[in-house]
């Protein structure tokens, strides 16, 4: 997912990420806990093996807002400065639709998906392909485009 998740010009002051505690089911969509999924690449105990592990925790990581984790497993050559999380916006639920390469044998993979949110209420998604390559040696979000 990239920056255009959030909106410019609201404000993030003050607001506070969905409640996701270690024992949450994983915001991915997975049958894991968050601690046993995306929460694992987020605290940096384990790489994503895959591009689309890698889409899921940054998925993951939007839904708990983990600025951190996102601009670390971004693209130096693509990575803003800094996030602003949109305070309406809160993500629902994660939909895989495709994935191309990506694998723990290649060094590119593409990965569309839907992510489904809510904005101040009002249900939208995010239709979106998302490119990843291997920067010294650990996948990175590259690129996207998107699709409505």
């Amino acid at each position: 997912m990239s920056r255009r998740t959030t909106r410019p010009g609201r404000s993030a002051a003050g607001a506070r990420p969905p409640a996701v505690t270690a024992e949450s089911p994983c915001p991915c969509g997975l049958p894991a806990t968050y601690a046993r999924c995306c929460g694992r690449m987020h605290a940096t105990t384990v790489a994503a093996p895959t591009c689309e592990a890698l889409m899921r925790s940054r998925y993951a990581a939007f839904v708990v807002r983990d600025e951190a984790y996102l601009l670390r497993s971004w693209h130096p050559d693509t990575r803003p400065s800094s996030l602003d999380f949109d305070p309406g916006m809160r993500w629902v639920r994660l939909e895989v639709l495709e994935t191309t390469d990506g694998s723990p044998f290649h060094t590119t993979g593409t990965v569309t998906f839907r992510a489904h949110y809510t904005d101040d209420g009002r249900p939208g998604s995010l239709h979106e392909k998302s490119r990843f390559v291997r920067h010294e040696g650990a996948w990175v979000y590259a690129s996207a485009v998107f699709a409505e």
